[in-house]
């Protein structure tokens, strides 16, 4: 196989440590440094709300028609957990990506004013903070606590990865994010590949085996690596009070969620994983020509699209 064109990714399988940032950046330094050091990795994935934290379980007392006044302090609680963008975590984010020189694809959860998205951010060992993608549709209860994200946050990066010892050349590729259960959303997907995606990057907490089914056919559909980053947690993760499935069996090794991140080829095969039942680093090579030859009989904003039928609306300001 011919080096040129291949990237080395990594997709890591953590969990917020109990809301704090601070533990959760260092979390974020080890992890990156481990991809980087043990594996070589040039680009790195984090899951859905990695930085914030995901806050399965919790109900911000709230029933149809009333909230009530402990749920107000929880959601302040979760909404001091958060990040703003620019600001001191993201600064530390270029620089665990710039001194371990991995691209970093993570999950976050924003604040802008007083409303919290759950993000995805995109930073650059050598440009920073390059962008974002805020979730179009939190999913259920999710829209309690997040905005929706619109148009204006639909970047797919063209992104080179600088020559290593193991690859002499510049390898150039466009990356892009979809954030759990947006991975269902037909007309995005469409507009990813519209853009050229080959690194489709998919931040989650969706732990269910179904989602592995998922995550091979947007590679087949898309002929592009799907690189899907899921959180592994246990009740020992979260705050002692925080809400859990059974309050009448708490045990700090009791699964939340259960992980199952993946690396995907753009023919289908799976490369990495699933990962289930621990934290982790997955790792694998990606010949970027492997998305030319699975065009070649499949291109589904291109030679196999009916442009004469079906047509494309993006609403990207």
């Amino acid at each position: 196989m011919s080096s040129s064109r291949i990237v080395r990714a990594s997709v890591v399988q953590a969990c917020t440590p109990a809301y704090s940032l601070t533990d959760t950046l260092d979390k974020m330094e080890r992890l990156t440094r481990l991809a980087s050091e043990r594996d070589r990795a040039q680009i790195a994935v984090f899951p859905e709300a990695f930085i914030g934290g995901y806050p399965k379980m919790s109900t911000f007392g709230v029933v149809v028609g009333d909230r009530s006044d402990l749920g107000r302090e929880e959601f302040l609680k979760y909404y001091n957990a958060a990040i703003d963008i620019p600001s001191p975590a993201i600064t530390r984010i270029e620089q665990i990506s710039k001194e371990t020189g991995v691209f970093i694809v993570t999950g976050v959860i924003e604040r802008d004013l007083g409303t919290l998205y759950c993000t995805a951010i995109f930073v650059s060992p050598v440009h920073g903070f390059v962008g974002k993608h805020r979730k179009l549709v939190p999913t259920a209860a999710e829209r309690l606590i997040w905005g929706q994200g619109d148009g204006s946050t639909l970047p797919v990066l063209e992104t080179s990865f600088l020559p290593t010892a193991e690859r002499a050349t510049e390898v150039t590729t466009k990356i892009s994010a979809s954030i759990c259960w947006e991975n269902f959303m037909p007309l995005l997907r469409t507009y990813y590949y519209s853009q050229g995606t080959q690194l489709y990057c998919a931040p989650t907490v969706d732990a269910r085996p179904a989602w592995q089914n998922s995550m091979v056919h947007i590679a087949i559909e898309g002929r592009c690596f799907v690189l899907s980053a899921c959180q592994f947690a246990q009740e020992k993760d979260y705050p002692a009070d925080h809400a859990v499935a059974d309050i009448n069996a708490r045990h700090p090794d009791n699964v939340m969620i259960a992980g199952g991140s993946v690396i995907v080829s753009p023919l289908g095969k799976i490369l990495a994983g699933p990962l289930l039942g621990e934290e982790g680093v997955l790792s694998a090579d990606l010949d970027l020509d492997d998305c030319i030859r699975g065009k070649f009989d499949l291109d589904t904003t291109g030679h196999y699209a009916r442009p004469d039928v079906f047509e494309l609306k993006a609403n990207i300001s």
